[in-house]
């Protein structure tokens, strides 16, 4: 008897572990990734409607981030999560049916659109599950391998993507792009959900709505109860905070990268070799979450501190053998973004965890967006690498205010530490 209760567990984690890997390999093995850029400039727009289409972008993001989390709480996490994909694969047939300004703004309205209806549901969904079976313990670990799954992805597709396009073009393209949405969202059908009680009942926050089971908060319910949350509760509110200072820095960056190795004086053959070098970061990176789970406030200070002088360091020497330290520093940063997000979800005590973590996202969208205005204006000012050193110092001096709250809150009531190893689990 006890050696099937401590099976089913187990299966249900390998179940739920499966399904979230192969979801993240496939919606990242998109062939239109590293070739988009190209399509809008074959269609013959100008950077400055390239520069308007991902404003489009990330505003349709920003704006149906939280609704679609609140969504996420009051219905089903796994119906969002197959509706995401198929979302994003209309705007996919857009792009290459009706090569075309409005269509790319619409296709990418509706990437961003599906991009909110899976943020902040499949963290929340994979939390939860693995709550039910005991294993919340592993919620770093997990998810860094679905990074790890997802730069995969992503690394697949830059190698099928030039001769795809060779044999048939940017429709051949987009088809591939598109059936790989299709089979994520199969994939997802495979993820499984309980909503039956409320989460962690015993630790609502102060100002939340009582607890109630998940499947009877309506939406406005669910979206109050987790702007509640977010804004009650100091733990969960800088834990969030520090989800978008961590995660939005680096994700900016990736998108400047190719300049930057071009800036090294390398051949445009050559670039996707330097940019391999950060995908292999990036998964080494997620890999290392067990290990950074036992990391304390300093630790995760050191970490930050340590990736952002990697960067400043590896683009100042505007030599190509400078992305080894750009590629440590962009590991540096996966796993500090692992760890935040894994810092957050075992902050969350109420209801409405998809919300919050929407919250933390539409956070990221919005400084994402004033790290592209800004390193617009360095890089026209000063080039690429010194934007990516101006860029790294928001992290060194986040990592110095870690540090000195490390040392000056050390611990607080009944002799705990105010702050956790970030792995911990609790509030």
């Amino acid at each position: 008897m006890t050696v099937t209760s401590t099976r089913v567990p187990d299966r249900a984690v390998r179940r739920l572990t499966a399904t979230l890997y192969g979801y993240a390999f496939l919606t990242d093995l998109v062939l239109l990734y590293p070739l988009y850029a190209l399509l809008f400039t074959d269609t013959g727009l100008s950077v400055g409607q390239i520069s308007s289409l991902f404003v489009v972008w990330s505003a349709s993001a920003i704006l149906l981030e939280v609704p679609s989390g609140a969504l996420a709480d009051a219905h089903s996490r796994r119906l969002l999560l197959c509706l995401a994909p198929l979302v994003t694969a209309g705007g996919y047939a857009l792009w290459v049916l009706l090569p075309s300004y409005p269509a790319f703004a619409l296709g990418f309205l509706l990437w961003g659109a599906g991009a909110a209806l899976s943020s902040g549901a499949l963290e929340a969904l994979v939390y939860t599950e693995l709550d039910r079976c005991g294993a919340a313990g592993r919620y770093a670990r997990i998810t860094g391998r679905a990074k790890t799954a997802g730069v995969l992805g992503a690394l697949a597709a830059s190698l099928l993507a030039g001769p795809v396009l060779i044999v048939g073009g940017y429709l051949a393209v987009g088809a591939a792009s598109i059936l790989a949405c299709l089979l994520a969202a199969a994939v997802a059908t495979r993820f499984p959900e309980h909503r039956d009680r409320s989460e962690r009942p015993d630790a609502q926050p102060a100002g939340a709505d009582a607890a109630e089971p998940d499947d009877e908060l309506g939406w406005t319910a669910s979206l109050r109860a987790g702007l509640a949350e977010a804004r009650a509760v100091p733990t969960v509110r800088r834990a969030l905070l520090l989800v978008a200072a961590v995660a939005a820095g680096w994700g900016a960056l990736d998108e400047y990268t190719p300049l930057l190795a071009r800036d090294t004086g390398v051949g445009v053959a050559t670039v996707p070799l330097l940019l391999l070098l950060i995908w292999i970061g990036m998964t080494v990176g997620g890999l290392l979450a067990p290990a950074g789970e036992r990391l304390g406030a300093r630790g995760y200070a050191a970490l930050l501190g340590i990736a952002a002088l990697a960067l400043a360091g590896g683009a100042l020497t505007a030599h190509p053998a400078g992305f080894v330290l750009v590629a440590a520093a962009f590991g540096a940063f996966q796993l500090a973004t692992v760890l935040a997000d894994a810092r957050l979800q075992a902050r969350i005590a109420g209801p409405s965890r998809a919300t919050v973590t929407s919250l933390a996202g539409m956070a990221t969208d919005v400084t994402i967006i004033a790290v592209y205005v800004g390193y617009g204006l360095v890089a026209t000012a000063a080039g690429n690498a010194v934007a990516f050193a101006v860029a790294a110092s928001p992290y060194l001096a986040l990592a110095l205010l870690m540090a000195a709250g490390g040392r000056g809150r050390h611990t607080g009531r009944r002799g705990q530490p105010m702050i956790e190893p970030v792995g911990r689990s609790g509030p």
